[in-house]
């Protein structure tokens, strides 16, 4: 009887949590001449030559998978354990490792994911991935499960959390393209609170601002409302991507929250947008990818497989 009080009292708050309706109206929250596009997308100069294993952060800027790491604070929000370190050189990181919940971990997913969006025009921060690293604290040194190392870079200052129903972007065609890369990913975590901006410190003393998706690690498995899979090639190969066109927008297998930032929303030219940049990505490019993310190859190459798949469904999906 206690439980079944319980759960009928967190009823509405899950309902004002994740139920679609809660959201505001999607819409810009600046009028069109005030809209400054390179702080959500900046169109890459050359797809085909970007670093997808360094990322456009680069190897200096990457953690030392030799160094040991000074536990400063344990992680306190999310489902994956983690902490904030520092390196020897003053460095402050902050690492998500794996999960206890059996479920594959997010840490590769979000690097791999990362350094795709990085590629074909994002902003993203400097994030990495090892699989261990030497931890020191009170209790001495000792190897730890390693993760995706987020690096605290002194030009990024975080400003707080963006909202996708509310932002300069709403409806625009690089707003549009970044949710269709995200549905291609099967990315089922489209919340507020994964979005952060930031401001950007550049070598001249000007500040600009970056719009950025970040934790992206529930992605490349199923889409749900209620614990995703993530990370399962088998899942994720067999799942659709497009399901038709209807009233002049496509549909999405797309099951998770939100579905109100896709549903009657995106246009066959937006996926084609998306798609086309994502197509100019080589096959080394993707191996470089989950390779930084630190996949095995054979199980890189059948995400790869169906990742490429996806993409040429999208470069030529057309309108009714």
């Amino acid at each position: 009887m206690r439980r079944g009080v319980t759960m009928l009292t967190l009823m509405p708050l899950l309902v004002a949590v994740y139920y679609p309706g809660c959201d505001p109206q999607l819409q810009p929250s600046v009028p069109p001449e005030q809209r400054q596009m390179e702080e959500l997308w900046r169109a890459p100069r050359d797809i085909a030559a970007q670093d997808l294993f360094n990322g456009p952060w680069g190897q200096e800027s990457a953690p030392d998978a030799r160094s040991s790491y000074r536990f400063l604070r344990p992680k306190t929000t999310g489902v994956n354990p983690g902490m904030t370190v520092r390196d020897p050189h003053g460095r402050e990181w902050s690492v998500k490792q794996h999960s206890h919940d059996g479920r594959a971990a997010e840490g590769p997913i979000e690097v791999v994911l990362s350094r795709v969006l990085s590629a074909v025009g994002y902003h993203q921060p400097p994030v990495y991935f090892l699989p261990s690293f030497e931890l020191k604290d009170t209790f001495g040194t000792r190897t730890e499960p390693g993760g995706r190392f987020r690096l605290k870079h002194p030009q990024l200052q975080e400003v707080g959390p963006w909202k996708w129903q509310q932002n300069p972007f709403v409806g625009t065609r690089p707003y549009q393209g970044l949710l269709v890369i995200l549905m291609l990913f099967n990315s089922s975590d489209l919340k507020n609170s994964n979005n952060t901006l930031y401001e950007r410190t550049a070598g001249s003393g000007s500040v600009e601002r970056w719009y950025v998706v970040r934790d992206l690690g529930t992605a490349l498995g199923t889409t749900a409302r209620v614990w995703p899979e993530r990370g399962d090639v088998e899942q994720f190969a067999a799942l659709p991507f497009l399901t038709g066109v209807q009233g002049g927008y496509v549909e999405f297998a797309y099951s998770g929250w939100h579905t109100e930032l896709v549903r009657q929303r995106i246009t066959a030219d937006d996926v084609r947008w998306a798609s086309g940049l994502l197509g100019q990505l080589t096959e080394a490019q993707w191996h470089d990818a989950f390779r930084a993310g630190g996949f095995e190859q054979a199980t890189a190459g059948r995400f790869i497989h169906r990742l490429r798949e996806k993409v040429a469904e999208g470069a030529s999906v057309q309108a009714e």
